[in-house]
């Protein structure tokens, strides 16, 4: 079983991305009280949770994004703890903060993993649990969306990612482009 996090109080939250556009590994990272944990996510995950904070703090005061901007790019070296299943959030009123729950992806009984190994028989998830300032959330969606356009560019026939050598496309009947 993978280990749990809670950083109550993190000096940093933020996304980043590992290799070439196409290739990329997504991660989130967070660090607090000598705690560093990096967990690799999908590109979906990040712009998802970009969105979905965006609207939270949309309905709060508004703060100045630049400042936590001194913690946006990841640590390195990313070593992953374990991937990101689901993620949760809420707001804390009392202390001002929002809480992140991230939940370790879980793999069934009788399914494999990406190297094709079998989960261990206890299936219950590992989480981490990050209480972010809203300039830490404001800083967290300026990242992401920078990540979110830093991908490969659109087809302009189909929308889908083409890759620098062009890509079949699905609306052109497999016209490459």
């Amino acid at each position: 079983m993978a280990d749990s996090f809670d950083i109550p109080a993190p000096d940093r939250f933020t996304a980043g991305a590992l290799g070439p556009p196409g290739q990329r590994v997504f991660y989130l990272q967070a660090s607090g009280e000598g705690v560093l944990v990096s967990l690799k996510c999908e590109k979906q995950h990040v712009g998802a949770l970009a969105d979905y904070l965006a609207g939270v703090l949309a309905d709060l005061p508004e703060v100045d994004p630049t400042a936590a901007d001194d913690a946006r790019a990841l640590i390195e070296p990313v070593t992953a703890e374990w991937a990101v299943g689901s993620l949760a959030v809420a707001w804390d009123e009392t202390d001002d903060r929002v809480v992140l729950v991230i939940e370790e992806q879980v793999i069934a009984p009788g399914e494999t993993d990406e190297a094709g190994d079998a989960p261990d028989l206890d299936v219950s998830a590992a989480t981490a649990r990050v209480r972010l300032t809203r300039e830490q959330v404001a800083a967290f969606i300026a990242t992401a969306a920078e990540l979110m356009q830093g991908g490969r560019p659109p087809c302009p026939v189909c929308g889908g990612p083409m890759n620098p050598d062009g890509h079949v496309c699905p609306r052109s009947n497999g016209q490459r482009h």
